[in-house]
């Protein structure tokens, strides 16, 4: 469906293919609930640009609770860690862009995802640590986020993956989604979400 989508979005479309398009990905979107999905380099501006829209949403609605706050707070967390992966690693052009899709559940919750382009190497390592804090249950995630806060920060390029990801495990409320494919020139694409 999102393929016949995009090739009614392509600069070959004509007007009606167009509004085709646009009308069927706008459908896709509504039936799946997407609130925001972007597909681009990620930079500070656009994560504030992005967050502000969605702190709007979630205040535009009724739903003020602490949950709905946290969102927004797990899509500042996912976004800028690839905005730092992006930029310790020298990462250009396409290999640069993000994937972010923000949408509701039918039993209105949210899930925040994210995925980005990362070194093989990192994204196992990523995707090993991920697995482990969706193994933890509540207790065990807050006795490793304080043991975390004890210890000494260190900054290794491409290796965060710390106080965030247990973050945002802590405020997830299933245990946290990842994947990891291959990918040209030695990467993989790394994905991961988050349901508050």
């Amino acid at each position: 469906m999102v393929a016949q989508v995009m090739l009614n979005l392509s600069a070959t479309a004509s007007g009606t293919e167009l509004q085709t398009g646009l009308a069927s990905l706008r459908d896709f979107f509504l039936a799946e609930r997407i609130l925001i999905s972007f597909n681009a380099p990620v930079t500070r501006t656009l994560i504030s640009e992005i967050g502000v829209a969605l702190r709007q949403h979630i205040e535009s609605t009724s739903d003020r609770s602490p949950a709905a706050i946290d969102v927004f707070s797990v899509y500042i967390e996912m976004s800028q860690n690839i905005v730092n992966y992006v930029k310790a690693n020298g990462f250009q052009d396409a290999e640069s862009l993000a994937t972010v899709v923000i949408a509701e559940t039918a039993d209105g919750r949210y899930q925040v995802s994210a995925g980005n382009i990362v070194e093989s190497a990192h994204g196992v390592a990523l995707e090993e640590r991920v697995n482990y804090l969706a193994g933890l249950d509540k207790q065990q995630l807050k006795q490793l986020y304080k043991q975390q806060l004890r210890q000494p920060r260190v900054q290794v390029p491409g290796r965060g993956a710390g106080l965030g990801l247990i973050e945002i495990a802590r405020k997830s409320t299933a245990p946290l989604q990842c994947g990891l494919g291959a990918w040209l020139g030695g990467n993989a694409f790394f994905a991961i979400r988050a349901t508050i």
